[in-house]
C-alpha cells in the first residue's frame, strides 16, 4: 500500500516527504538546523541544484544579507526564517526574498521548525503580531503614497485595467467595454496592449485567464 502520510497527534497528517533545504551563512548554525530536522517525520532534507526544495529555512544574524543568501533558491520555494524580530526595512527584504513563517531565535526548537514547515508547506503564513502589524502599517502607507497616486491597486493593475479586464471576463467586446466606460475603442485596445506587454501575456483571452487564476478580479 503506498504511504500517503504520516499522522501525528499534534500536527494531524503531514506528507510523506516534504524537501526541505537549509540555508545560513555561518556552518555552525547550518550543522545545527540540520541535525535538529535530521529524522523528523514528514521531512526530507534535500541538497544541490538538482533537488528542489518545497520549503527552504534559513537563519541569520543580518537579515539585510538574506537575498545574498537565498539568491535563486526561493525561486520555487517558501522561506521559513529564524532570526531576531526584524526591523520594518528588513521585514520587507525577507518578504521579497519569499517569507512565509518567521520564527524567533528563542523559539526555534525542532518541533517548533517542523510546525513552521508544516504551514508554509500547506500555504500557511505566520508573523509574530509585532511583525505583522508593521507589514499592514508598511502596505497602507504603499497605497497611500505611491498606489493611489499613480491609480494603481494592491495587485499591481491600475483601476481602469482592473475593470476592462473584469467586463472581458463577462463576455464584452470592445465596442462595448468603450461604450460601458466612457472610452474611446482605441482607448481600450491601448490599455489592453500596455497590459499584456507589461505582464509579458499573448493576448486578451490570456489576460483574462491570468488575472483570474491570480484572484485580480
Amino acid at each position: 500500500m503506498e504511504d500517503t502520510g504520516t499522522t501525528h497527534p499534534t500536527f494531524g497528517r503531514l506528507p510523506s516527504a516534504v524537501p526541505v533545504g537549509v540555508l545560513a551563512a555561518d556552518p555552525l548554525l547550518r550543522s545545527g538546523l540540520v541535525s535538529a530536522l535530521r529524522g523528523q517525520p514528514g521531512i526530507r532534507l534535500v541538497e544541490g541544484e538538482l533537488h528542489q526544495p518545497g520549503v527552504l529555512v534559513a537563519v541569520t544574524d543580518d537579515i539585510r544579507t538574506l537575498p545574498y543568501l537565498v539568491g535563486d533558491s526561493a525561486r520555487h520555494a517558501r522561506l521559513v526564517l529564524v532570526a531576531e524580530p526584524p526591523q520594518p526595512g528588513e521585514l520587507w527584504a525577507a518578504i521579497e526574498s519569499g517569507l512565509v513563517v518567521l520564527v524567533p531565535r528563542k523559539e526555534a526548537t525542532a518541533e517548533r521548525l517542523r510546525k513552521a514547515i508544516t504551514d508554509a508547506h500547506q500555504g500557511r503564513g505566520h508573523l509574530p503580531p509585532e511583525q505583522l502589524g508593521q507589514m499592514l502599517q508598511g502596505l497602507a502607507r504603499l497605497h497611500r503614497d505611491v498606489l493611489v497616486p499613480h491609480d494603481l491597486t494592491p495587485t499591481g493593475l491600475s483601476s481602469r485595467e482592473t475593470t476592462v479586464l473584469r467586463l472581458l471576463a463577462e463576455g464584452r467586446d470592445t465596442a462595448e467595454i468603450a461604450a460601458e466606460m466612457a472610452y474611446s475603442e482605441r482607448t481600450v485596445k491601448n490599455i489592453l496592449h500596455k497590459l499584456t506587454t507589461r505582464l509579458g501575456l499573448r493576448n486578451r483571452t490570456h489576460a483574462v485567464s491570468y488575472a483570474l487564476r491570480h484572484g485580480l478580479i
